[in-house]
């Protein structure tokens, strides 16, 4: 098995497409071939903050519907989902600007597409168990005790949240453990969830959210070579959205 996998792509679809091109994929008919027969694969949160969230929604569903896809959801999935399933949702913290773009449809395009982003994402696993388990996707993370366990809501939390302590930094973010510091498993587990300047290894697990939509990159990691392929973002910078650990 051999993935590119890309960090959170959150409506840069410019830049997906730009990291898709420098990955050595060629398009025909729309879907991204590769000579090597690599394919792609995403940690989650296609949407929200940037400036093509719908475009990039539907590349997911095109990928999806020739059974090309390989996508773990995050929290903006999710929330996304529940938004369309009619539940009462803020529309905040990136939301408003996929629905900006959702709201500009007539209202029998809107529910279309809100119906078939319904259908997308309950098609998805909770995150992506691969390589005979070799290799994890989970957009925020996971235990290693949690690999292959039944559903269950700390589960849920922790993959599209990741290890949340219940307190927030004075900019309404959740603080988090750093739980890729105590992980111990066999399996790479490649997440994203936390913007860092670079992608960042530690122990058997990298974390591929470079920040894009901040004015970061956008990341993949080629698996299994582990090798980071990254290209620039056209978004403004904001250094104060990327975590630094010690």
């Amino acid at each position: 098995m051999k993935l590119d996998i890309i960090g959170d792509i959150h409506g840069c679809y410019d830049e997906l497409m730009s990291l898709i091109e420098k990955l050595g994929y060629s398009f025909t008919s729309g879907l991204p071939f590769h000579k090597d027969e690599r394919q792609l694969a995403f940690v989650g949160d296609a949407m929200d903050r940037g400036p093509a969230s719908v475009k990039t929604l539907e590349f997911m569903f095109k990928l999806q519907d020739n059974d090309r896809l390989i996508y773990s959801p995050g929290n903006h999935c999710n929330k996304l989902y529940r938004l369309s399933k009619g539940r009462n949702v803020q529309q905040k913290n990136g939301l408003e600007t996929t629905m900006a773009e959702v709201n500009a449809f007539s209202p029998k395009d809107k529910l279309r597409f809100l119906d078939r982003y319904r259908q997308f994402y309950e098609a998805l696993p909770l995150y992506e168990n691969l390589d005979d388990g070799k290799l994890i996707i989970a957009h925020a993370g996971i235990r290693e005790q949690m690999i292959g366990e039944p559903f269950s809501k700390k589960i849920q939390s922790f993959v599209l949240y990741g290890d949340t302590t219940g307190e927030t930094l004075p900019d309404g973010r959740p603080v988090r453990r750093d739980w890729a510091k105590k992980y111990r498993g066999d399996a790479w587990i490649v997440y994203g969830h936390t913007p860092v300047t670079e992608a960042r290894f530690v122990n058997r697990t990298v974390n591929v959210d470079t920040g894009c939509v901040f004015g970061g990159k956008l990341t993949a990691v080629r698996y299994p070579e582990m090798e980071i392929v990254s290209v620039p973002s056209m978004q403004p910078h904001i250094p104060e959205k990327f975590t630094h650990f010690d």
